[in-house]
């Protein structure tokens, strides 16, 4: 979810301060995607601009609320209603990082992909013990938001585990040399393995 969308749709419930849209964001999100207040007041500037919302008079207390605009609503109706394409997402730095450590010299490979499981399982047991704390009813949106992290990180160790074994099979039958970014112990260790498995 884009930070511009999330606020236009806690705008549509009426107006806000800055502070207020941060709050309601971060509980929408279960507190998975925390915003600063400057990215807050950033985004708001812009839509602002933009013609999405329009800053109302300031309060006694020196805030200034917002609130959506029609147009702001349209464009909000045109986010729910369109689906998410690949390239709206953000590109996949792991893969990235992936790719060039195989073709950059003195760089093992196994260790990348053994230190991202490491961190990705890390991940999923925190999103789990969160979900494990959102039983109430009203919690059903932050269940949703951790199911879908929870699913992304289970996605991402089987494709760790992918990586891994294509590697061992890749050092099996093209011994990599280390300058290739591959450590020199990958292809023995992993040609043990694989005549074990056999």
């Amino acid at each position: 979810m884009s930070v511009k969308h999330g606020l236009l749709a806690l705008l549509e419930r009426g107006s806000r301060y800055g502070y207020q849209l941060r709050a309601e964001f971060e509980q929408a999100t279960g507190g998975t995607w925390p915003l600063n207040i400057g990215q807050v007041y950033t985004t708001l500037a812009r839509l602002e601009r933009d013609g999405l919302v329009h800053a109302l008079p300031e309060s006694d207390g020196g805030q200034r609320p917002y609130e959506i605009t029609d147009d702001g609503r349209v464009e909000l109706t045109l986010w729910f209603a369109t689906p998410i394409s690949p390239a709206d997402r953000p590109r996949d730095e792991l893969a990235i990082k992936l790719a060039l450590a195989l073709t950059t010299p003195g760089v093992d490979v196994r260790a990348v992909v053994q230190t991202q499981r490491t961190a990705t399982m890390r991940l999923l047991q925190e999103y789990t013990r969160l979900k494990g704390g959102a039983e109430r009813p009203g919690d059903l949106a932050w269940r949703l938001v951790l199911d879908a992290m929870i699913f992304r990180a289970e996605a991402e160790v089987r494709w760790l585990d992918h990586c891994e074994s294509s590697l061992a099979r890749y050092a099996h039958i093209h011994p990599i040399p280390a300058a290739g970014g591959v450590s020199d112990d990958l292809a023995p260790a992993e040609t043990t393995r694989e005549t074990t498995k056999r």
